[in-house]
């Protein structure tokens, strides 16, 4: 029967069409409305570039920047190699080893030996099935490890945007204090000179206007290093970029902890990540302790001449394996078995860590709607009237 399945696995040991990628682009519109796309050939890349040309012909609100990131994104189309790589290892795991062809050759004073043998290694094909789930599950893996990557880099795209527009919101800000301030201190030299004011009062205006140019300085510095960390996640120069003025206003309501808590853990992915690890490893367990004594087992037709060149062949079969004299294969299960272990307490420990991050980001996303909306109602009003 593990012989019928190994053949079965082989005639299917093919590439996908998708290279598993519709996988990707399903997972991750589970959580954005963003398109991505894994541009193969030079065609693809064009056409990739040129919608990314055409985005950036207007200003850009968040979810513009976001799907620039996902289009254009260097790491994250290297990120998408991965899938690639882990689905030859599947197919790879389900092809057929090759057979092996073996012959000696020996004269003497007419006399021949020769040894002819054809053989396959069996014992690969008992274990083909195993090696191919576990493959299966890597796959999966990686497939979940690549949405994970989109959803970071998009989380990442809207953090660095909010940054940049509020850096340019507060240099505006600042400069228009900095101006303010700098006719507020040349009329105070203008008063001091004509005898109006007296030294103290001139030099509290000019320290004013110190301290604005300074804050100008600063802040111009922080939107400049907020537009490049946005270029870098765009993969655009700094200068083809445009963003919206103002930041968005507050929504009227913040969500509840609890279904937000439950929502976030269910679909974690880096979670999902872990369990499939940890379940391919299970299977590598129990692969290696089957394997342990022996892992090549060939057998196939032979046939040997012995004598003058005429005499017929006599034909049989060879048989090869392992001889487990020195090595048990202890350490290699005692290795697989900690290798698994150290899987196990890592998954659930990412599993503890993840409710813990997830009321963490509750608490900082509702003491930020809170301040925020203490600022709008209550200090900027007062700022104003000042």
């Amino acid at each position: 029967m593990p012989l019928v399945t190994a053949l079965l696995l082989s005639g299917c040991a093919t590439f996908s069409k998708d290279g598993g990628f519709d996988n990707v682009k399903q997972t991750t519109q589970q959580h954005i409305n963003q398109e991505i796309v894994w541009p193969k050939s030079k065609s693809e890349q064009i056409k990739n570039d040129d919608q990314v040309k055409v985005l950036l012909e207007r200003k850009l609100d968040v979810e513009t920047a976001v799907q620039i990131a996902l289009l254009n994104n260097k790491r994250l189309q290297a990120a998408f190699y991965a899938l690639g790589i882990s689905e030859a290892d599947l197919v790879q795991a389900g092809r057929l080893p090759n057979p092996r062809f073996s012959m000696l050759y020996a004269k003497n004073n007419g006399d021949y030996k020769i040894e002819q043998a054809f053989t396959f290694n069996i014992f690969s094909l008992i274990t083909m099935p195993k090696a191919v789930e576990i493959e299966r599950r890597r796959f999966e893996k990686t497939q979940k490890s690549t949405a994970l990557e989109v959803l970071k880099l998009a989380n990442h795209t809207r953090m660095a945007y909010f940054n940049a527009v509020a850096t340019s919101e507060l240099t505006r800000y600042s400069e228009q204090v900095r101006e303010s301030a700098e006719a507020s201190a040349e009329l105070a030299r203008r008063m001091y000179k004509a005898g109006n004011w007296n030294k103290l009062e001139q030099a509290r205006e000019q320290s004013f206007y110190a301290d604005a140019v300074l804050e100008y300085a600063n802040a111009k510095n922080k939107q400049l290093r907020a537009y490049e960390a946005l270029s870098r996640l765009l993969g655009v120069p700094s200068d083809q970029i445009t963003l919206l003025e103002r930041l968005p206003d507050l929504p009227t309501s913040v969500e509840d902890l609890q279904p937000f808590e439950q929502t976030a853990f269910e679909n974690r992915l880096d979670l999902q990540v872990a369990k499939l690890e940890t379940e391919a490893l299970a299977k590598q367990l129990g692969l290696t302790k089957t394997t342990r004594l022996i892992n090549v087992l060939e057998i196939g037709p032979a046939r040997v001449l012995e004598g003058s060149r005429n005499d017929p062949y006599k034909k049989g079969l060879e048989i090869g394996f392992e001889i487990p004299l020195f090595d048990w294969g202890t350490a290699r299960v005692a290795k697989a078995e900690a290798i698994y272990m150290q899987a196990f307490n890592e998954t659930a420990q990412v599993a503890i860590n993840a409710q813990s991050e997830i009321r963490e980001a509750y608490n900082v996303y509702r003491t930020h709607y809170d301040v925020t909306k203490h600022l709008r109602d209550e200090i900027v009003p007062i700022r104003k009237k000042i």
